[in-house]
């Protein structure tokens, strides 16, 4: 019997029927009368061979049962989703059967309809990489991004990705999280023969999950990941469930080492990892995420950085966690938080209100993960009192003086020079003052009023509603006595 469709069948010129840009409006979608593909969804001999296979399992958990009964039940951790089928669903269209995601500083990769599947093309290649304005490095990504554009499906969509290798070394790509063929999964030398450069290799699935997934080069991990070859794959439901979202943003976590002056990120390190980045950015260079009062919000997050997790915390707000790799989390099993540990390798989703208006902080809390091209292997200078140190030292080191001996708070805004292609180890101006923070950082933006994602500036606290210097009247009043410095 014939599969859903023949992966070796050539494609034809006339076989396009439609390109789409995911970024486009609802007015600019076409309407495409496209055809399931041959067999889809029909009775085949893999059909007959699962279905014997699931009975023979059920006899293994059978045998097991009472072994299994010993053991206490875990109510709090649900099961993952069953694959389903999904016999004649057409390709799902942006805005008909999903809302597009937002990638703040980052693309979604566009796709053709050929009878009835999504045609999209990865082309691995060396990009230059802005991380933060004065700092650019030659990374690996795809498309000319770094990292490589955000894949946007539907449940039940058949897709078909053609990878074309630039790069100097073979690499393949792995479809991380996702439900597929075994000779589809990407690990080179294990599935399939590497891409050699100047090789084009064609992967071809359906996806039968929701949730969000990730790409990712799987020869050579080690190098290629950490030079950048990562991206995001968001699957939307076929038949969403729980409240729809107004705005649905998606994020990679990541993390480099880039010494200052080089000019190509490290893969050989190990520990200790100098650029922490939000779409392959760093704050200040990091793109806010600007909502409407009102609007229910998503955030998606990915993790594939070499080997840190990261505790992800947004302030102002309790979300629920509500999606992990393997799909949604029934609602049962939500449960407030203002932090999402995001483990490598590993994708998590939170969701909220934002009904408070302001700018409101989201970061990694580990705090070195808030530092730009920082390193550990300094002094301990923090109470020091230099005296005449510094005079004595300016006549070997002209221009000598010491530092953070009232910690690195002040470093970004002093305005010293900096090595050659590095940044200040933190911050960005802010509206009242310097943010002394960096890597991976961004600011949740909530206005009553918003013009799509267009940053609008910083926000004007209510009279009443901001922090201040209290007055001596206040302490007095307040019987609030400051006890004089010793």
């Amino acid at each position: 019997m014939r599969e859903p469709t023949d992966p070796a069948e050539p494609l034809q010129a006339s076989d396009a029927v439609a390109s789409i840009d995911p970024s486009a409006t609802s007015e600019a979608v076409p309407v495409v009368e496209a055809a399931a593909p041959q067999g889809f969804g029909a009775l085949t001999r893999r059909g007959i061979l699962s279905t014997a296979g699931a009975a023979l399992a059920g006899g293994a958990l059978l045998l097991r049962g009472a072994r299994a009964e010993a053991q206490p039940a875990s109510p709090s951790r649900p099961e993952a989703p069953k694959r389903a089928s999904y016999a004649g669903a057409p390709p799902g269209m942006p805005h008909r059967d999903y809302q597009p995601v937002v990638v703040p500083n980052g693309t979604t990769l566009p796709w053709k309809l050929v009878d009835g599947v999504k045609v999209f093309h990865l082309v691995a290649e060396e990009v230059e990489h802005e991380f933060a304005p004065g700092l650019k490095a030659l990374c690996w990504g795809y498309n000319g991004q770094v990292h490589g554009p955000t894949i946007e499906v539907v449940e039940g969509d058949r897709v078909r990705f053609y990878v074309t290798n630039r790069l100097s070394a073979p690499t393949t790509v792995h479809w991380h999280g996702i439900l597929l063929p075994s000779g589809m999964d990407g690990v080179g030398g294990l599935n399939q023969k590497p891409i050699d450069p100047g090789e084009t290799f064609r992967y071809e699935f359906t996806f039968r999950q929701s949730g969000m997934g990730m790409y990712h080069s799987h020869h050579d991990e080690m190098t290629q990941i950490a030079m950048g070859m990562v991206g995001l794959i968001v699957i939307h439901p076929r038949h969403p469930t729980g409240p729809k979202v107004d705005k649905d943003f998606a994020l990679m976590l990541h993390e480099w080492r880039i010494d200052a002056g080089t000019r190509r990120p490290n893969p050989n390190e190990m520990t200790d990892f100098n650029m922490l980045t939000l779409n392959a950015k760093a704050f200040p260079a990091t793109a806010p995420l600007v909502v409407r009062k009102g609007e229910r919000v998503r955030i998606r997050l990915g993790n594939l950085g070499p080997m840190d997790h990261h505790p992800i915390h947004l302030h102002g707000y309790h979300f629920r966690v509500t999606e992990t790799d393997a799909g949604r989390i029934p609602e049962s099993a939500q449960w407030p938080e203002t932090t999402v540990l995001v483990p490598v390798g590993s994708t998590r989703t939170v969701e909220f209100v934002a009904d408070v208006p302001g700018d409101w902080a989201m970061h990694c809390h580990m705090t070195h993960h808030v530092m730009n091209q920082m390193g550990h292997a300094f002094p301990n200078v923090i109470g020091m009192k230099p005296g005449g140190l510094d005079a004595k030292v300016r006549k070997l080191l002209p221009g000598y003086m010491t530092m953070g001996q009232a910690g690195m708070g002040d470093m970004g805004e002093m305005g010293m020079p900096v090595p050659e292609n590095s940044i200040p180890m933190s911050g960005g101006e802010g509206k009242h003052g310097y943010i002394t923070m960096g890597g991976m950082f961004t600011v949740l933006k909530v206005r009553e009023h918003t013009n799509g994602q267009e940053d609008p500036g910083w926000y004007e606290n209510p009279p009443g509603t901001q922090a201040t210097t209290a007055t001596a009247a206040e302490l007095q009043r307040d019987g609030i006595e400051v006890p004089k410095p010793s």
